[in-house]
């Protein structure tokens, strides 16, 4: 049975590579410290004997007794709500934990994966955004905790490729949508449906001209997973390229949810990128891989999924949404 490290394993993304790796029959050990993570995402897979958690922060030393085929780097806050919050601390696990996990990777002969982002691209000069633009990020900005601590993890990932001969991957997601969100982590899919469960009006921040393109769990899994599994070590993006302004979105969300409420309007945060929407030719000539489920489908799918939740953690909220 081979086995694979999947660190951020109980957050949104990471626990869902955690069923899909023991749906393939791995052995998983899910890695988490619990700052934007949950246990209640992986608690179905705790009596299973071909599953561990170990409860870690990744940016101290880490250690896996016995062999270790894989490694997927996915420990990371991923919402601006989030980093902006604990800034250090992100920094350090695109840092201090890839470093960590290289080296981990470097000792047992694992190959490693790691979780970019669309956010090296920055607030996007070129149009739509291929793995071969370097981005316009900015530094010192409030988004650059995040923005740079993932293009520094890209870059020591290459480096460990070229001088230890280390097999790596990265994937440069982009946003991401599905059950198990956080109902109150900031996003814009979760802070709409959030808004128009509680009766509230969608509140849009700028004049809702930016573009986003959201990707489905399932399809941003089956991506990762066949990027692992190729032999290609450059960084790919994988996300759905059907872009859509944030005020078509939040018209989406209000035909959805059958509910009258108005869309209201705030200025919008600093270095917040007006344009995002994948290149994918590499995703699909390399992995034939493409996005599979459409938004209307997926999107139904997170709304059922927030209407189960407890009434109590629907009235959980942040005062602005991230996008």
């Amino acid at each position: 049975m081979k086995k694979v490290l999947i660190t951020g394993g109980a957050g949104f993304l990471g626990s869902h590579l955690c069923d899909r790796f023991i749906e393939e029959g791995f052995y998983v050990i899910a890695m988490d410290n619990l700052i934007t993570g949950d246990r209640k995402n992986i608690e179905h897979l705790f009596p299973l004997k071909q599953f561990e958690f170990y409860y870690h922060d990744v940016t101290k030393f880490v250690h896996i007794p016995g062999k270790l085929d894989y490694i997927l780097h996915f420990a990371s806050p991923a919402s601006p709500i989030d980093y902006l919050k604990i800034p250090i601390q992100t920094l350090k696990v695109g840092s201090l934990g890839a470093l960590n996990l290289l080296g981990l990777a470097k000792e047992k002969k694992a190959t490693i994966l790691v979780a970019s982002t669309s956010e090296v691209y920055g607030d996007p000069l070129v149009h739509p955004q291929n793995e071969d633009y370097y981005g316009n990020v900015s530094p010192v900005g409030p988004r650059g905790v995040y923005d740079e601590a993932k293009r520094f993890m890209e870059s020591i990932t290459m480096a460990y490729h070229r001088f230890h001969g280390l097999d790596t991957r990265i994937a440069r997601i982009f946003n991401t949508y599905g059950p198990r969100m956080r109902l109150n982590d900031g996003r814009v899919v979760p802070a709409f449906m959030g808004q128009a469960l509680r009766g509230e009006d969608l509140t849009i921040f700028g004049d809702g001209s930016q573009t986003r393109s959201f990707c489905f769990i399932d399809d941003q899994v089956e991506g990762i997973y066949r990027l692992l599994f190729s032999d290609y070590v450059d960084p790919i993006n994988i996300g759905n390229p059907h872009e859509v302004t944030i005020k078509e979105f939040a018209e989406e969300i209000i035909k959805l949810t059958g509910t009258n409420q108005k869309i209201v309007y705030r200025p919008l945060p600093e270095d917040d990128p007006l344009q995002r929407q994948p290149e994918i030719t590499k995703a699909k000539e390399i992995l034939g891989w493409e996005p599979k489920v459409m938004r209307e489908e997926g999107l139904k799918i997170v709304y059922d999924y927030f209407k189960s939740l407890n009434p109590n953690e629907l009235q959980k909220r942040e005062h602005r949404n991230f996008l």
